[in-house]
């Protein structure tokens, strides 16, 4: 049996389900947020709360694989989150 619960990193940097690290390098790159209905969100990550609520700029609606609307500002609500997905810089 192991002393290392199975949960943390193995270099000890914390709890590997947390991505609250991940999520505070991102701010202000490039991001896709997948929402439980399918519709796709392209934008700026601008903040991400513990609740998963998420205020993007720049952004994009993609439905089924087409652009439907252009947004300044949006902010949705984290209940709705499938997944965040980090860009590459200019995609």
């Amino acid at each position: 049996m192991s002393a290392e619960p199975e949960n943390t990193v193995p270099n000890g940097e914390g709890d590997a389900r947390d991505p609250s690290g991940f999520l505070s390098e991102i701010i202000g790159a490039p991001v896709t947020v997948k929402l439980n209905s399918g519709v796709v969100y392209k934008g700026e990550l601008q903040s991400v709360d513990g609740y998963m609520n998420i205020a993007l700029e720049n952004c994009k609606e993609v439905v089924e694989g087409k652009l439907r609307r252009n947004y300044g500002d949006a902010f949705v609500r984290g209940n709705n989150v499938m997944y965040i997905s980090a860009d590459a810089a200019g995609s």
